[in-house]
């Protein structure tokens, strides 16, 4: 009776919100359903048919968990997840909640969270999850979550207490991952990205791990992929990257239209069927025992590392390679993660860009490889945001001088944008804390039938998509 009620109040709170325009439902269901039966999470989790998977890390959540469960519903499978990124606990919940019937029941095959990194021991608890992605761990929200140390630390802990059978899907090329994984007492499944050719040799200025967690000496990076992200060892012999078992080769990128890679794999896993439960040990031979080319429309390395977490989940589960390569040549993305939108004759291209090395990687790949020169950036310090935006000058602007003709300071702290546009030598236009200002300096500086990149902070890109509905130029973000 407890959960019914639970579920019945959640429901309501979600069709409430929507209906008054406050907002998707997406977190508030959770809070009330949670009020009342404090253990709603774990009673829906125990209906699914098969179980859940969970990702998280800093960069990538959402991207990876709709990747995931593209492939699962392309598949015949019934799947619940928080499409919208509300990715703590309470989001979590209220995701479940939607999908029950009348009785409080989830009728439901697959599970699908994200989850935030200091959320994870409690999804893990309630979840009981049958496979956990960790993507990164890139400095973020200082005043909420400490260093990276101690973030690290806590999943670690999460970890640990995995339910029998579960597996932790864990990237070889982040050192503070690696840390993680090597502490496991269960081995991980270790993937990571093997083609120097789209790497670069030296670390960016604003690297987060840069020294051996075992002796404290500078990393030696053979190549390095995103951020801190790469090929490391320790010079010491102390601590070296893990071999990743899942990798990902001959890679593409085209701006941020579209990425062609080769998936290799030295595990073997069940042929067929969707009903998998557990990956199957690694057998002793090293040698690929399946090789599949993968190309979709996404753009930007830092993809590369989200679509091959979503290969290696989808294939110990038991997906078919080819068919996951048939499947994902129509995935599209989330939106404000590469979202593209045409408003007034002009393509808008959103993009999430939420700390230095997420926003690094957006503007690489905006500047150098898409040769975009229309730019709104938009910077907020609300909750969801984090709200020391000291971080701005660990991002490397410098990027878009002589090469940008426009660039939009957008937020509200575009004043602070606008400081360190003038440090970096760009010349931006006047900063504007109003969306829909901003959205017209940007469109007046574009020349019609061409793209402007709107990277954007958390609650700035749910600012610009709202003026955009208001506009009717897109869809509420929870209809995407």
């Amino acid at each position: 009776m407890r959960r019914t009620a639970a579920v019945w109040a959640g429901k309501a709170t979600g069709a409430l919100s929507r209906f008054s325009r406050r907002g998707g439902g997406t977190t508030l269901p959770g809070d009330v359903a949670r009020a009342i039966d404090s253990n709603v999470l774990r009673k829906l989790s125990q209906d699914l048919k098969f179980g859940s998977l969970v990702i998280t890390g800093t960069n990538g959540k959402t991207t990876t968990s709709r990747l995931i469960s593209w492939l699962l519903e392309g598949a015949g499978h019934r799947v619940v997840s928080n499409r919208a990124g509300s990715n703590l606990i309470f989001g979590a919940t209220a995701a479940a909640l939607e999908s029950a019937d009348a009785a409080g029941r989830l009728r439901a095959d697959w599970g699908v969270f994200e989850i935030d990194e200091a959320s994870l021991p409690k999804a893990i608890d309630e979840i009981q999850p049958k496979a956990v992605i960790v993507l990164n761990l890139f400095r973020d929200q200082l005043d909420r979550y400490g260093e990276l140390e101690s973030i690290a630390k806590k999943i670690e802990g999460a970890l640990a207490h995995l339910p029998e059978g579960s597996t932790a899907l864990l990237n070889a090329d982040d050192p503070r991952v690696a840390e993680i994984g090597l502490n496991l007492t269960n081995p991980p499944l270790w993937f990571g990205l093997d083609d120097t050719t789209v790497a670069v040799k030296e670390l960016p200025h604003a690297a987060d791990a840069r020294t051996c967690p075992r002796c404290g000496t500078s990393l030696i990076f053979d190549a390095v992929y995103v951020g801190h992200d790469g090929v490391y060892r320790c010079p010491n012999l102390d601590f070296a990257r893990p071999t990743p078992e899942m990798t990902a080769t001959h890679i593409d990128l085209d701006g941020f239209d579209n990425i062609a890679m080769t998936m290799g794999t030295t595990r073997t896993y069940p042929d067929g069927g969707t009903s998998g439960t557990q990956a199957v040990k690694p057998e002793p031979n090293p040698e690929p025992k399946t090789e599949q080319r993968l190309e979709l429309p996404l753009g930007g390395l830092y993809n590369c590392y989200n679509v091959l977490a979503a290969f290696a989940a989808a294939v110990t589960i038991g997906l078919e390679p080819s068919y996951i390569a048939e499947r994902l040549k129509h995935f599209s993305a989330a939106f404000g993660r590469q979202e593209r939108l045409e408003f007034r004759g002009r393509h808008l291209n959103l993009v999430l860009s939420k700390n230095p090395a997420g926003f690094n990687e957006t503007l690489r790949t905006a500047v150098d490889l898409a040769k975009g020169n229309s730019f709104l950036i938009g910077l907020n310090d609300r909750k969801a945001d984090g709200t020391d935006v000291s971080w701005i000058w660990d991002v490397d602007f410098e990027r878009l001088k002589g090469r940008a003709h426009v660039v939009v300071p957008a937020g509200n702290r575009a004043h602070d944008l606008a400081v360190r546009f003038k440090y970096a030598g760009i010349q931006a236009t006047p900063p504007e804390t109003d969306p829909g200002r901003a959205l017209d300096a940007l469109i007046k500086a574009t020349p019609e039938g061409e793209t402007a990149h709107v990277l954007c902070t958390y609650t700035a890109m749910l600012d610009l998509r709202a003026e955009l509905v208001r506009r009717g130029w897109a869809k509420p973000y929870w209809e995407t």
